[in-house]
């Protein structure tokens, strides 16, 4: 008789089990998780012109970050690759964690459709700083629940160099705490496993009513979890790296958000019921933030 180990690892099957779903996501985690991009995907990467990416540092910080383009800036050759034409930016955090060999996690979402799909793989360098491939080890599709809908425009040309480098802030200044009070989404970085091989790396979105993320007195994030697909790929990575990074986007103006720190799961309590539809509560304490004003060429609504 062969066993079929469970596609998930250790901090997943944790969450899943305390909800006595092990076994039954074993056996969707072996019909949803791909090792290539299905025909669907294929066709759709291209047409997007933004990609969402997480990243780890060389200080084993993750990051969130936005690359933009017009459609085709990705392109699929085949069904293992993922290519993706966008410069370098030295002013971005997680360029340090995008080197060749480096693991990485992407999120394709398209905005006014909210469709979205997950991608995990190991970045392929090319010659220059015009672009790199992500060689894919793990695709799944997420369902488009708590994904709000913008139109978007270019407010310039993506292949031009942003206004504006990156400012490092000591801590949430007034400006950075009126941008995560009126959001309505968030973009998550997250990994397990130590450097090399065997790191995994994932980016998620999580959205919500403007407002649906709390600051608390000492600079930490309150973030509601709603009912999901109970893959628990954020929520798992945390649970076992008690890292994250989080990405936050002003439609307005294009500038990013980007902070990185100690994250973890909170025990059920009084606190929950403050968060209306929420199942469970994650936190966030920014231990590095980065502010870039104007970096993202893309303007939403």
């Amino acid at each position: 008789m062969t066993v079929q180990l469970s596609p998930w690892h250790a901090g997943e099957i944790a969450l899943q089990s305390s909800l006595g779903l092990a076994e039954r996501m074993a056996v969707v985690g072996r019909h949803v998780l791909r090792d290539h991009l299905i025909e669907q995907h294929q066709l759709f990467y291209p047409q997007l012109p933004f990609l969402v990416l997480g990243a780890v540092d060389p200080e084993g910080d993750p990051w969130a970050t936005i690359l933009a383009g017009h459609p085709g800036f990705l392109s699929v050759p085949d069904a293992q690759t993922l290519h993706v034409a966008a410069r370098r930016d030295a002013a971005d955090p997680a360029d340090r964690g995008m080197e060749a060999g480096d693991p990485v996690g992407l999120l394709g979402i398209e905005l006014p459709t909210r469709r979205r799909n997950r991608l995990n793989g190991h970045v392929r360098r090319e010659t220059g700083d015009e672009g790199f491939a992500v060689a894919v080890e793990q695709s799944f599709g997420n369902c488009p629940r708590y994904i709000t809908p913008h139109g978007i425009a270019f407010a310039r040309d993506p292949a031009g160099p942003a206004p504006a480098g990156a400012a490092a802030l000591p801590r949430l200044d007034p400006a950075a705490l009126a941008m995560i009070r009126g959001a309505d989404t968030v973009f998550v970085a997250s990994h397990v496993g130590e450097a090399g091989a065997g790191r995994q790396v994932d980016v998620s979105h999580r959205g919500g009513r403007p407002g649906f993320i709390r600051v608390e007195a000492d600079g930490a994030l309150t973030i509601p979890d709603y009912a999901g697909n109970k893959f628990f790929n954020t929520l798992g990575n945390i649970l076992v790296s008690g890292r994250a990074g989080l990405l936050f986007v002003d439609g307005g103006t294009g500038t990013l958000l980007q902070l990185t720190g100690a994250a973890e799961l909170l025990p059920e309590g009084p606190e929950l019921a403050a968060f209306e539809g929420a199942e469970r509560l994650w936190r966030v304490t920014p231990r590095r933030i980065v502010r870039r004003e104007a970096a993202l060429p893309l303007r939403w609504a």
